[in-house]
């Protein structure tokens, strides 16, 4: 099997001295694995950085082994965050997701397109608001919708409209933006009690029942915006 295609870099790990193990989210086929021989050298290692856009070719001659990468970059997307650390941490969460919770070799050009949304959204003032419903996105097309829309029940309470989720357990209150898309003037407390509201669905409904753990990354990630 033989093909070149686009993709952007969403992991790598060394494989012997002077090469790796990637996974590259293509445009046509999917996340893919991949060793990249060379991939330690300084020619190559500088732009084998999470979250880049690469062009690939693959070859491999037997289906039920790991093929191989050849690699060039197509546009350096991560260096552009190497001052902003919240920013760079997001990157590295977003593709570690991408690359938890979709199958291998299973093409899906909405995807694709949604990761070249999300260096979009980096561009941003509110990059962060932005994210958290980008991740509603991605849960969406993998068939994990939230909809959150449809759960809520509304109370006001000192002329203020409150969103919430009751069970018999507990009575979880949802941040406003993600219901009234209208809704302006989101602190960064808000915003991180919306992150953590998508962080405990995908721990409790998509993670735990395949005995996965949240991403680390995750965690770094939101960490970085208290």
């Amino acid at each position: 099997m033989n093909w070149d295609d686009n993709g952007y870099l969403i992991s790598k790990n060394r494989y012997s001295e002077n090469s790796i193990i990637a996974e590259v989210f293509t445009e046509n086929y999917g996340k893919i694995s991949g060793i990249i021989f060379g991939g330690t050298s300084k020619k190559i290692k500088n732009y084998l950085q999470i979250g880049n856009k690469i062009y690939v070719n693959y070859n491999s001659k037997n289906v039920s082994r790991i093929g191989y990468f050849k690699v060039e970059i197509l546009k350096a997307l991560s260096p552009l965050y190497f001052d902003h650390s919240q920013k760079l941490s997001c990157i590295t969460s977003a593709m570690h997701l991408i690359k938890l919770l979709t199958a291998e070799a299973q093409a899906s050009k909405e995807i694709f397109k949604l990761i070249d949304k999300f260096f979009e959204i980096l561009t941003f003032e509110n990059w962060v608001q932005k994210y958290i419903f980008w991740e509603l996105e991605l849960l969406k097309l993998l068939g994990y919708d939230l909809e959150l829309k449809k759960m809520v029940e509304k109370e006001i309470i000192n002329n203020e409209i409150n969103y919430f989720v009751k069970s018999s357990s507990e009575k979880k209150i949802i941040p406003n933006f993600l219901i009234d898309e209208n809704y302006k003037n989101v602190d960064s407390k808000t915003l991180l009690k919306g992150l953590r509201l998508v962080s405990d669905y995908l721990e409790k409904s998509i993670l735990k029942p395949n005995n996965l753990n949240l991403p680390n990354s995750r965690n770094h990630f939101i960490s970085l915006l208290k």
